[in-house]
């Protein structure tokens, strides 16, 4: 079972695990980054976001970091420029999910008065209605996307790395298998 949290895009790995692996199933599951921890004693291996608590027993392999990106209605003053600095928020309101995985503080931002939305989902919908802004990795702000919202990319911001984890002793062939597509191996090719 591989598990991944939201964002991450494990499709053209999954493709190529059933090509070579046909006999053995791959089971995709969706964890929160907040549980992403607790949740590697139930899966083979994770995609999760970083940093990780407690990773000294565990393997770790950074795969790539996402650009942040704000998100905003589509007819937000913000939308005129191809980036966002963060300079540019400054008497924002800027909405912060409570599965916020980018933990940035924004200068001069202005606090939203309504309690913070359970869900990267609801922030977005909040922000589709006018009301602030919301800063994403750019992979969940596409996994969210509306007709009535658009995103910059914050061109100073953090970025989210993701990587592939899984437990140092619950290594298995079929999670080395996984491992070695991941790493861009090829059928032929021996460790």
């Amino acid at each position: 079972m591989l598990g991944a949290v939201p964002g991450a895009t494990p499709g053209k790995w999954i493709g190529l695990w059933r090509e070579r692996m046909p006999h053995v199933t791959l089971v995709l599951r969706e964890i929160a980054v907040a549980d992403q921890r607790t949740v590697l004693d139930h899966v083979d291996a994770a995609l999760v976001r970083l940093p990780i608590d407690a990773p000294d027993d565990l393997h770790v392999i950074p795969l790539y970091d996402e650009q942040p990106v704000v998100v905003m209605s589509a007819d937000a003053d913000l939308t005129a420029g191809d980036e966002i600095e963060l300079a540019d928020l400054a008497g924002e309101v800027v909405i912060v999910p409570a599965d916020d995985v980018l933990g940035i503080q924004v200068p001069d931002a202005v606090s939203p008065t309504f309690a913070a939305p359970v869900d990267t989902a609801e922030a977005i919908a909040t922000v589709a209605a006018g009301v602030g802004v919301v800063i994403v990795p750019m992979s969940l702000a596409r996994a969210h996307r509306r007709r009535d919202v658009e995103y910059r990319v914050l061109s100073d911001g953090p970025e989210s790395p993701v990587a592939l984890v899984w437990l140092r002793d619950r290594t298995t062939p079929d999670v080395e298998a996984f491992v070695g597509i991941v790493r861009g191996r090829t059928a032929r090719s021996s460790r």
